[in-house]
């Protein structure tokens, strides 16, 4: 992996990450995260010893459940996402809590930051569905200074949430040329490989959250339906075809019911946490 990476677009290119914005933007993501899975935020800031002073980037970072963290820790952190619709609720949020930082609209794959910028960078659940996995991995290590830190969060391809997606794959469109699935980065061989010799030190840990707001597999369904812009995006494709809706509803509600258990109280998602210094 070299320091710096030249980016070509293309038509192709522009038109799927504004299909991205429009998609992450749709729904309510930033209630999503703060009704399940803020705390992640949290645990990849310790995971990645973030501290007092450090200069401090969270890519993909949506609403800023790692990047709030971070700032109260003392960082100066700027928070970046691909669609600064989410800023909204991360800047109230972050004023609710005395947080003081710079949000950014940013591609994750062509970040408009200098070489060696950052003391840290993390992504909690954010980076990983940039569809070009190569791309955004060479950002990430080139913002960094040499002995900087890296956290990065993702869901498995094993766990819930990438059990959700292989559930909705035979109802999204393919993905396009040269993307790869989201839940890659949750692989702990695809993210070494990703990083190469560019790190150091690396540690990779796989860990569950305790999800327990869900009292049924149709209740989690319906949520994701209205709050989680992946999911709504399949089911908008679907809309004109009822027996494809239908059959997903099926599917979703099954899924939920499963991970849900005989005793019905929580689910268990799991994620992959990395952590790395930059040689």
């Amino acid at each position: 992996m070299t320091a710096t990476t030249t980016i070509t677009r293309t038509d192709a290119d522009r038109e799927l990450k504004a299909r991205h914005r429009s998609m992450w933007a749709s729904g309510d993501y930033p209630t999503l995260a703060s009704d399940l899975i803020w705390s992640l935020g949290s645990r990849l800031v310790e995971a990645t010893g973030v501290q007092a002073g450090d200069r401090v980037l969270d890519v993909a970072a949506g609403s800023g459940n790692a990047a709030i963290p971070a700032a109260l820790r003392g960082a100066d952190v700027v928070a970046s996402d691909l669609a600064p619709e989410l800023f909204a609720a991360g800047r109230a949020r972050a004023g609710e809590a005395g947080a003081r930082l710079e949000w950014r609209e940013a591609d994750a794959e062509d970040l408009p930051f200098e070489d060696a910028a950052f003391d840290a960078a993390v992504s909690c659940v954010g980076m990983m569905f940039a569809p070009h996995h190569e791309r955004s991995a060479a950002e990430l290590v080139r913002v960094v200074r040499p002995g900087g830190r890296f956290g990065v969060l993702s869901w498995t391809p094993e766990g819930f949430i990438g059990r959700m997606f292989r559930t909705m794959k035979p109802y999204a469109p393919p993905l396009p040329e040269g993307a790869q699935p989201a839940p890659l980065w949750g692989d702990e061989s695809h993210v070494r490989g990703l990083l190469g010799d560019a790190v150091d030190d690396v540690v990779a840990v796989r860990e569950t959250i305790a999800i327990d707001r869900f009292g049924s597999g149709a209740e989690f369904r319906d949520y994701f339906k209205t709050h989680y812009g992946p999911t709504i995006a399949v089911y908008t494709r679907i809309a004109d075809d009822p027996a494809a809706v239908a059959e997903l509803d099926d599917a979703l509600a099954d899924l939920g019911d499963e991970a849900l258990g005989d005793d019905g109280r929580a689910m268990h998602w799991q994620y992959l946490l990395v952590t790395a210094t930059k040689r």
